[in-house]
């Protein structure tokens, strides 16, 4: 269906929701305090990344240099109140732009306001990527097209937005048992995942795939799978100042951009966010999550691991696949080249 043809009630509602999104990121500046700004570095054509985190100083290195290798040209970053020393590390890289804030990531929705914020005042015209420190993305042919490639392609095919599913990775063993090291490789340790076990539904209102599933679900969540998390987001957009992320990255508006699929036949391509959230580190990021109780539905999702983890921290099962390039994510149906051959 066509955003025309959609009832003009639901359209006139969205618009109305955007105006009020793009208005409350623009109300939420005075929350942000620079660190320091090197967007003035940024040049047109670059591709930039946008990132909220809060004590991540061990996955930091890698996660910039695997962005920079990927096409990545300028990082802009929002350190919510981290006491680790991210903050002082990130703000000597010279490829970053940096903001602090300690207000509430709850009530800024989920740190939501701040990105849009940043991607309305520096986006605007850019191919933006907008990830959290523990997500990698994968897309077909990305060990032989860096990000640049991609983007020229979607712009010559006239789309705006590119999709990637969420997928979890983990160990074999216990999750604690051996120990990341900072600067290396995650997959070195989270080598598997989930091939199927996944469920996917459409959201009529915005347009978008809802898809859960996965080890969280099956561990975590087995008793209501359908209140596991999503796995479905659109990290990838030539931006608009316009635009606003509704849910984290998992919708935006307007609606268009969250058609990323096909429903008449064929495929359109996508890629995967390759998910490092299950390192050695994540007994103690879920219990300091807990105790801030700052994320979604007063945290529910950090109860369930909380309750899981009493009866051991293993996601690995005899159906488990260990993980080894896009192709075979591509042969399990989980992304595709659609018409990027």
């Amino acid at each position: 269906m066509r955003l025309s043809d959609l009832p003009l009630p639901n359209r006139l509602r969205r618009r109305t929701e955007r105006q009020y999104l793009v208005a409350r990121a623009f109300n939420r500046r005075r929350a942000l305090k620079s660190t320091v700004n090197r967007t003035g570095k940024i040049r047109k054509g670059d591709i930039l990344a946008f990132v909220t985190m809060r004590n991540e100083r061990l996955r930091l290195p890698y996660f910039l240099q695997y962005y920079r290798d990927l096409g990545v040209n300028h990082f802009l970053f929002v350190n919510n109140d981290s006491d680790d020393g991210s903050g002082n590390w990130l703000a000597e890289q010279p490829d970053v732009s940096l903001w602090w804030t300690n207000a509430s990531y709850k009530r800024s929705r989920f740190g939501m306001d701040w990105i849009n914020r940043l991607l309305m005042t520096y986006g605007n015209g850019h191919w933006c990527l907008t990830v959290d420190p523990d997500e990698f993305l994968i897309y077909p042919h990305c060990d032989s097209r860096p990000l640049p490639a991609l983007t020229d392609w979607l712009d010559a095919s006239g789309r705006r937005s590119f999709p990637a599913m969420l997928l979890d990775m983990y160990p074999r063993g216990n999750i604690e048992d051996e120990i990341y090291e900072e600067g290396t490789d995650p997959f070195r340790i989270a080598r598997w995942f989930d091939p199927a076990n996944y469920t996917i539904t459409k959201n009529s209102y915005y347009g978008n795939l809802w898809i859960q599933g996965g080890p969280r679900t099956r561990r975590y969540f087995t008793a209501d799978p359908l209140s596991g998390p999503a796995l479905n987001k659109t990290p990838l957009v030539k931006w608009h100042w316009r635009y606003a992320y509704v849910s984290s990255t998992h919708m935006l508006l307007p609606r268009s951009l969250n058609l990323v699929y096909e429903e008449n036949g064929g495929e359109q391509a996508s890629g995967c966010l390759l998910h490092a959230k299950f390192l050695s580190n994540f007994t103690e990021k879920s219990a300091e999550e807990l105790d801030r109780r700052q994320h979604y539905a007063n945290s529910k999702e950090y109860r369930a691991y909380h309750a899981g983890l009493r009866r051991g921290t293993t996601l690995w099962c005899s159906e488990s696949r260990e993980y080894d390039d896009w192709r075979q994510i591509e042969d399990l149906g989980l992304i595709s080249r659609g018409n990027w051959a």
